[in-house]
C-alpha cells in the first residue's frame, strides 16, 4: 500500500470545521502545527488597496496527514469543501509520497504502522 503525506497550509480559524471533517472520512491522526506565512499576495488582505512590498507574515496552521494514497482524492475534496470561501487566504493543499513508515513502539511499518 502506497502513504501519501498531505499538507495544508490554511487560516487559524478553520481548525475545529476541518478536524470534524476530515474523522468523518476516516482519518485517524493529524500534527497541527502553528505558522507565519505568507502566499503569492505577500501578505496583503484582499481588501488591501495596494500590495505589499515586503511580506508581511500572517498566522497560518499547517495540518500534517499520513494516509493512505487511496483515501488522497477524498480528503482533498473534504478540505476544498470545508476551506472554501472564495477570498484570500483559503490555504493550500501539498501531497507527497512517502517511502517508509515505522512505529516506534511496535516496529511496524508501512500501512501496518498507520493502523
Amino acid at each position: 500500500m502506497t502513504i501519501s503525506r498531505v499538507e495544508i497550509v490554511t487560516s487559524m480559524s478553520k481548525l475545529e470545521d476541518l478536524r470534524i471533517e476530515l474523522s468523518k472520512v476516516g482519518v485517524t491522526g493529524m500534527t497541527v502545527l502553528q505558522a507565519l506565512g505568507c502566499g503569492v499576495q505577500k501578505g496583503a488582505m484582499e481588501f488591501a488597496t495596494k500590495e505589499n512590498k515586503i511580506m508581511e507574515l500572517l498566522p497560518k496552521q499547517m495540518i500534517i496527514l499520513y494516509v493512505p494514497a487511496e483515501k488522497v482524492p477524498k480528503i482533498e475534496d473534504v478540505v476544498k469543501k470545508c476551506l472554501y470561501t472564495g477570498h484570500i487566504g483559503d490555504g493550500k493543499i501539498f501531497v507527497s509520497d512517502v517511502t517508509d513508515v515505522i512505529r516506534v513502539r511496535t516496529g511496524e511499518d508501512g500501512a501496518d504502522a498507520l493502523t
